[in-house]
């Protein structure tokens, strides 16, 4: 019983201690947000924060510490932008046009495979033609003054 106790009142004790600012935020977008910052300020922007120089020594010129103050002090123009969950009923709308899509591309695909078969078909009959022809002018009987081989 005193264990529970003391695990809730840690608990509390841990959540008081928290910036508001973190609790907005998961851990990853807080991870992206200072070290986007800190990206920032090592490619010498400007300090949002007025930092004197025993603060920015204390803190021995850190970017990432620097970024980190300056989001826990909420001066930081960085947003996160989340995706609103959709609605089961746009889902399945969406699965719908995504049917209605699918089937003309089959559509088409049946239509070029048809087309190549008749290219297909028709460079066959040239080539038959060709060797037709040949066979012809090879039968031909020789005409008058043309020696015979």
């Amino acid at each position: 019983m005193k264990r529970e106790y003391l695990k809730d009142s840690l608990q509390v004790r841990i959540k008081e201690e928290i910036p508001s600012i973190y609790r907005h935020y998961t851990r990853f977008e807080i991870a992206r947000i200072i070290g986007a910052r800190a990206l920032q300020i090592s490619m010498n922007a400007p300090i949002l924060l007025k930092l004197s120089d025993d603060e920015l020594r204390a803190v021995r010129y850190d970017p990432i510490k620097i970024a980190e103050l300056e989001f826990m002090a909420g001066v930081l123009p960085i947003t996160i932008r989340r995706p609103a969950p959709l609605k089961i009923e746009q889902l399945e709308e969406e699965a719908v046009e995504l049917e209605e899509v699918v089937e003309p591309k089959e559509e088409l695909e049946e239509e070029k495979k048809e087309a190549e078969k008749e290219v297909v078909e028709e460079t066959v009959r040239e080539m038959l033609e060709g060797v037709e022809e040949e066979e012809t002018e090879e039968e031909k009987p020789a005409e008058e003054g043309e020696l015979e081989e």
